[in-house]
């Protein structure tokens, strides 16, 4: 077995730092890398505080509970591979799991419910969305339904809209009633943000 240490990854800052979360098999997920992370949270700075995040394609919810950790009130977590599972809610446990939902399954599918439930809740959250890259096998209409999500999203469920992307993927400008404002490139890795 390869050095452990390249199967867990640290919340960077909040109240939860230093935390080592583990990550799944990456054959079946890949983990946000660090600078995107920072690169991200650098853009929301202090709109994380008291907000609602969902990450669909949570993986080991590195993102989510880097959000709770810098004061986010609540996450929710979209996820259907059961080793990704195993892993999130090892690493919800370490943080606050009164705060954090997870809503196994088809993300494409349960993005319904999960509407559902925002609306019950009277609030918009911040939505970051980071599917399979599409060069893998069985992924290759990925985007088409990612945009078919997002385009499924309004005012009242989403306030922003970050994609966690393939660089060299050109997302349209419009998707339903959100618009593309900002890029940012790392490497083989770019962030797409809608609002």
């Amino acid at each position: 077995m390869k050095n452990s240490e390249t199967f867990t990854k640290k919340i960077v800052a909040g109240k939860f730092k230093g935390k080592s979360l583990k990550l799944p098999s990456k054959e079946t997920t890949r983990s946000s890398k660090m600078i995107v992370v920072e690169s991200f949270f650098n853009t929301i700075q202090f709109d994380v505080i008291d907000c609602t995040m969902v990450e669909v394609f949570s993986g080991s919810g590195s993102i989510g509970l880097e959000a709770l950790s810098r004061g986010a009130k609540r996450i929710i977590f979209m996820e259907k591979d059961s080793d990704a599972i195993r892993a999130l809610r090892h690493n919800i446990s370490l943080t606050d799991p009164k705060a954090c939902e997870v809503v196994e399954g088809n993300s494409f599918v349960n993005i319904a419910q999960v509407k559902k439930h925002l609306e019950t809740l009277g609030e918009a959250a911040f939505i970051y969305i980071d599917p399979p890259f599409s060069i893998r096998e069985g992924f290759e209409d990925v985007y088409d339904k990612t945009i078919g999500l997002i385009a499924s999203l309004s005012l009242s469920t989403a306030k922003l809209i970050v994609v966690e992307h393939m660089t060299g993927l050109e997302l349209p400008e419009h998707i339903g009633i959100f618009s593309h404002f900002k890029s940012k490139k790392f490497g083989k890795t770019s962030l797409s943000y809608y609002a």
